[in-house]
């Protein structure tokens, strides 16, 4: 099944692995065939990483764009997921549907049930602030 997308002007993504920027107006894109696709607003650079969370969700992401450093970052992933369920047992059950997605290899799943995760986890850090 096609996957249609439409890119605002200068708007990025990332294609099977390749940073591709709208250089002019309004875009669209028909993706053919099913590949990785994050678009700009979805991506976490790593200059943004700040929280046990975010760690996690790098980790995800890694896996999902570069599938040749995936066994790898997977391991990275288990020891982050790891350490934020020891620090903060709270989120155990975000983790849990986190973890699913990726040991399924459901990568982009697993980067949508993230964002719950970050949200609990800011809530979290915002009420001992």
């Amino acid at each position: 099944m096609a996957f249609r997308l439409t890119l605002k002007p200068h708007e990025r993504l990332v294609l099977d692995g390749a940073v591709i920027r709208n250089a002019g107006g309004r875009t669209v894109l028909i993706v053919e065939n099913e590949v990785p696709i994050l678009r700009e607003r979805d991506i976490l650079s790593p200059s943004e990483v700040r929280t046990p969370a975010d760690r996690v969700v790098m980790a995800i992401q890694l896996m999902y764009v570069e599938p040749d450093r995936r066994d790898a970052m997977r391991v990275t992933y288990q020891t982050l997921s790891q350490e934020l369920r020891d620090a903060a047992p709270s989120l155990a059950a975000d983790l849990d549907v986190v973890d699913g997605h990726v040991s399924a290899g459901r990568f982009y799943q697993a980067l949508r049930s993230a964002r719950q995760l970050r949200d609990h986890e800011r809530r979290m850090l915002d009420h001992v602030r």
